[in-house]
């Protein structure tokens, strides 16, 4: 009779569980890609367009619960176009999850850029730049290529060497405006124009040099170094995010924690 029970019992939790183990690795799938997509809107202006179709969606629910018939047919038809606003709305968000896709391994760790020497030539540049209040913005390439970006500028062939940064940078020079990029520890090109970031919640005091250096970080996973040639601070971007008042310890612990991709570069980013 026990025994029946036991059978029976058995049965009816078969009913609602899932059947093979197919059904928990679609789970498992299913709740990683949430995850990774909530780590990709947070603390981006895709967070906050989420939160407000969130709320749109319940509003939509209740017009159909109550049986508001204009409103239903105002969302139903607004609601053939979703998949369009979606694309434009997320367009940033949608490349920089796919071009982290791209430079992921199977296990989960990101594939190292290259160029881990010339940092010392970059960053004496840096601090005596600052100190003479000379505005200079450096992109230093990691995973993700910057030759669409490079393309926008003069093509170089060059070591990023001190005496070569100082002149790129100095005023009144055809290629002071622009961005130098730098890849494998060669300068690839020099006054290159850079995408500026759309983020409203910015300070006004961050200008342009600030705005194309945090631009081209939620574009890529480059790390951008902007000398301010009204303040004479050093500040660095990356993964979206700006790091300002760095010296010269500072930079190069900076960048040899994100080339080297150590818990370092995690840290710094949440002190901000």
């Amino acid at each position: 009779m026990r025994v029946t029970r036991y059978t029976e019992f058995i049965s009816g939790l078969s009913q609602y569980a899932p059947h093979s183990v197919r059904d928990y690795v679609d789970i498992l799938i299913v709740a990683f890609l949430l995850y990774r997509l909530l780590l990709l809107l947070r603390g981006t202006r895709g967070a906050q367009m989420t939160l407000g179709l969130l709320v749109l969606a319940g509003f939509y629910a209740l017009t159909k619960f109550y049986r508001l018939r204009t409103l239903d047919w105002l969302f139903t038809n607004l609601f053939t176009y979703v998949v369009f606003g979606i694309i434009v709305l997320y367009q940033n968000e949608i490349r920089r999850g796919l071009a982290g896709i791209g430079r992921t391994s199977w296990f989960g760790r990101q594939r190292r850029g290259s160029g881990k020497e010339g940092f010392e030539e970059i960053i004496l540049a840096a601090t005596t730049l600052a100190s003479k209040k000379i505005g200079a913005l450096i992109v230093v390439e990691r995973g993700i290529k910057l030759k669409n970006y490079a393309e926008s500028g003069i093509a170089l062939d060059a070591i990023p060497t001190y005496d070569l940064l100082v002149t790129i940078f100095s005023p009144n020079t055809p290629l002071h405006d622009g961005a130098v990029i730098v890849q494998q520890n060669r300068i690839i090109a020099a006054g290159c124009f850079l995408p500026l970031t759309l983020d409203p919640h910015l300070s006004k005091e961050l200008g342009t040099r600030h705005r194309a250096a945090i631009g081209i970080t939620e574009e890529t996973d480059a790390i951008a170094i902007i000398v301010s040639e009204e303040t004479g601070t050093i500040s660095a971007s990356i993964e979206g995010k700006i790091m300002r008042n760095l010296d010269g310890t500072g930079l190069r612990g900076l960048l040899h924690s994100a080339i080297m991709r150590t818990p370092a570069t995690e840290r710094v980013m949440s002190d901000e």
